[in-house]
């Protein structure tokens, strides 16, 4: 079960990497320990038996432009002040990279506070955004945070949720040709978006909101994850009984992904049904349900990652836990050597709703066998070049 955080009340937040705003409960307290634990493991990404799969991701040219994305980036940093610049600046290598979570209190919060920033400041970071994500994933990426405000709206607990309570962070210096990233980092909203020459890696992409709808308030109507959820139950919904079986890995809820925060290096089978075993029109749904999740991405790299994980079909598994009625709450995942997605219906934490239900959903997005933040593609591009000055050196 997810933790009670009603004993939480952070005085007030900040944006100083490292620090804490206010002292830990217990319960808290572990889970910091736990996640400071995790971190000094040393990277290897997530795989199916704890070896990584060499060959899977190749330093290459895309033909696609990050230029947008550099000069955003440039742009944001260019309104901040000395002190929010050294906020928001870490080495491409830092750990930063992986130390977002998903949780509403400060744990460890890093980069800039969105609700320090300035308008014109603010804007900016929003355009980074915007460069960085398709029309669909920046609609998206607000949503949650307007929810988030919904949030604060519901419970009245301001000093946990809020539509700005997001931090922007840049790994690395903004670059057409040496590598470098940004993140953004919070409750229901973190994306990692590493850039190396014109290839880019978006992820680990988490994107959870509860509610899923507001009802009422400032921001009345917003709705998010309604594709996700109807498109992944409605593939379910058109496999045969005998598919199904082979599909379910699982029965009812309560539902935790498996690939969250701190967890970079678990081990995930591949189970369920696989792409080949998929007739030809379930087959086109599959893929249909992946692009929603891929599409996310700007025009162009969505297309060619989409092309990277066309070429893993054959070894690409649905899975699912839960029931499959119209009104079903369920767990999905759709993995390969290349991506993992997960799906899943929360049971309430900000809200009072003890069950998994439809009004908190989680999903993310991974790059197994290393490749998530672009590391392999970091650990390539380290290797030619130093490599290349070796043999300059003489060495």
């Amino acid at each position: 079960m997810p933790y009670d955080y009603a004993d939480v009340r952070p005085s007030q937040r900040a944006s100083t990497p490292g620090r804490h705003p206010f002292d830990l409960p217990p319960g808290p307290r572990r889970i910091y320990e736990q996640c400071k634990a995790a971190l000094a493991e040393p990277f290897k990404g997530i795989t199916t038996d704890g070896q990584v799969r060499p060959g899977l991701f190749s330093l290459r040219e895309t033909g696609v432009s990050t230029r947008p994305i550099v000069e955003a980036a440039e742009a944001w940093l260019a309104t901040l002040s000395p002190e929010q610049r050294t906020a928001a600046l870490f080495d491409v290598e830092d750990d930063a990279w992986r130390s977002w979570s998903n949780f509403h209190l400060y744990l460890m919060r890093h980069g800039v506070l969105f609700e320090d920033m300035s308008a014109a400041q603010r804007e900016a970071a929003l355009a980074l955004l915007r460069a960085s994500l398709s029309a669909a994933g920046y609609e998206a990426a607000r949503n949650v945070m307007k929810l988030n405000e919904v949030i604060g709206e519901i419970t009245g607990k301001w000093e946990d949720y809020g539509e700005w309570v997001y931090f922007l962070s840049i790994l690395g210096t903004p670059s057409t040709d040496q590598p470098w990233g940004w993140q953004i980092d919070g409750h229901h909203l973190i994306v990692n978006c590493f850039v190396l020459g014109d290839q880019v890696v978006m992820t680990p992409t988490f994107m959870g909101s509860e509610p899923v709808l507001a009802t009422s308030g400032k921001y009345a109507g917003t709705r998010v994850f309604e594709a996700e959820e109807a498109k992944g139950l409605a593939l379910m919904q058109a496999l045969t009984p005998e598919q199904r079986q082979k599909a379910t890995i699982g029965d009812g809820p309560p539902y935790a992904g498996f690939a969250h925060h701190f967890r970079d290096n678990i081990q995930v089978k591949a189970e369920g049904i696989r792409y080949d075993e998929l007739s030809s029109a379930q087959q086109a749904m599959l893929l249909d349900l992946v692009w929603v999740y891929v599409g996310y991405m700007r025009p162009g790299h969505a297309e060619v990652k989409l092309d990277e994980i066309k070429q893993h079909l054959d070894e690409t598994y649905f899975a699912w836990m839960g029931g499959c009625d119209d009104d079903a709450v369920f767990y999905y995942r759709i993995y390969s050597p290349v991506i993992l997605i997960e799906f899943d219906h929360q049971a309430g934490l900000a809200l009072d709703n003890e069950k998994a239900n439809r009004n908190h959903i989680h999903t993310v997005v991974r790059t197994p066998n290393g490749n998530d933040y672009g590391k392999d593609l970091l650990r390539q591009h380290y290797a030619l070049h130093h490599h290349a000055r070796a043999v300059a050196a003489g060495d």
